[in-house]
């Protein structure tokens, strides 16, 4: 076992103050006292499969992290990187009944140009979302330091870096979770926590090409709304649109292009952020997302990456706008042929484009796959490979 404790962290026998302060330290997530315990190397989980046989989340690379949360014990403990293994959990414990649980999706990349070159794209949105989706939950220990957090993560990442697949559109696909682990049935705020990172190679989200999507707005279900937990990554917002989902592919359309209210407010499609390409009157042309204004949408980190490109002039001139855009909206542009384009966006694929959506019985066709969606995928994957210079601080070397 090794162990990245600082000289400061390792004397923690001498004063009394010096134990205090320790203790103290303890409470919060340190990257100073991350041991790490390699997998042998006679394991047969060393090698990774040809890259051309990776599927999205079904091989995970040999290590993962843990971090316990114990209120008895101050707080954050003593993170570690140990061998891919399965959890031991009281079957009591607070997630396997009320839904305590949020998650985090992130990538590690390898430089197209120098495959030693490792980075994360834009980490400190994906820590702020955590903190965010854990105070939604009431869970203690929220208030973590995010860039700590990073670095054992980055370490993670380096340990097994062999077992992200080098090329543009691969990568290690990064599981944050928190679960409540605290063993009591009365419903109430968890005393224990276990912070874990999971990861896996993966290969091009579309095997077969820029493939566009299929979407039907209808459906009576609904994913979120105001004052719910949909702007929060919590497990309790995609457990419930699976039946729908079904629904949906059983009538030949790939995901749900998800609404609210009498208004029919577009909110978004399947997982993902939904944008909108407009010609408005007077030939000026708007891209549209929906608002984060009334808490029933998440914040996702391409999303904000798409909107402060575009607002930066990077596509041309677009009027970018964070508005509520509804159903018969989108049916009337598309009449009057000013619907020029529309996309999903999300970690897992960067952009998708979407080619139809259904709406009250129709189908509403959109061009695609547009220019806007081609040069928003090729200069997002640019940037998080390291090929092409993004803003300060958003392709993050490990």
């Amino acid at each position: 076992m090794r162990s990245l404790m600082n000289r400061t962290a390792m004397r923690i026998f001498g004063s009394k103050n010096e134990i205090i302060a320790y203790n103290i330290t303890k409470r919060a997530i340190s990257s100073a006292q991350l041991t790490i315990n390699q997998v042998s190397e006679k394991s047969n989980t060393t090698l990774m499969p040809p890259k051309e046989e990776l599927k999205f989340g079904k091989i995970f690379a040999p290590h993962m992290l843990q971090v316990h949360y114990d209120k008895a014990k101050g707080g954050w403990q003593a993170p570690a990187i140990v061998p891919f293994q399965d959890l031991k959990l009281s079957p009591a414990a607070a997630a396997l009944h009320y839904g305590l649980e949020c998650f985090e999706g992130m990538k590690a990349y390898k430089s197209i140009s120098d495959s030693s070159d490792l980075r994360l794209f834009r980490p400190e949105m994906n820590m702020k979302r955590l903190k965010d989706s854990m105070d939604r939950l009431s869970m203690p220990g929220n208030d973590f330091d995010s860039q700590e957090l990073i670095k054992c993560i980055g370490e993670l990442v380096r340990v097994d870096q062999d077992w992200i697949p080098s090329g543009e559109g691969y990568s290690m696909y990064l599981r944050p979770t928190v679960i409540a682990t605290h063993p009591f049935l009365g419903l109430s705020p968890p005393d224990d926590l276990l912070l874990y990172v999971i990861s896996s190679p993966v290969g091009p989200y579309y095997t077969s090409g820029f493939d566009p999507v299929r979407l039907t707005a209808d459906t009576p279900y609904v994913r979120a709304w105001p004052g719910g937990s949909g702007s929060s990554k919590v497990g309790g917002n995609y457990g419930p649109t699976m039946k729908p989902g079904a629904e949906a592919m059983a009538k030949g359309y790939s995901q749900i292009l998800w609404v609210f209210g009498d208004d029919e407010h577009v909110t978004e499609v399947g997982a993902m952020n939904v944008f909108f390409f407009l010609e408005k009157e007077g030939g000026k042309r708007e891209l549209v997302t929906p608002p984060l204004t009334r808490g029933d949408i998440l914040p996702g980190v391409t999303r904000k990456s798409i909107l402060e490109l575009a607002s930066d002039g990077k596509w041309g001139e677009i009027e970018v706008s964070e508005r509520s855009i509804t159903m018969p909206e989108i049916k009337d542009a598309a009449a009057e042929g000013r619907l020029i384009e529309a996309f999903g966006a999300g970690t897992a694929a960067v952009v998708t484009p979407i080619s139809c959506i259904q709406y009250k019985g129709k189908d509403i066709e959109i061009p695609a796959t547009g220019d806007l969606t081609k040069r928003i995928f090729s200069d997002l994957m640019g940037i998080q490979y390291g090929s092409v210079e993004g803003p300060e601080g958003w392709s993050v070397k490990i």
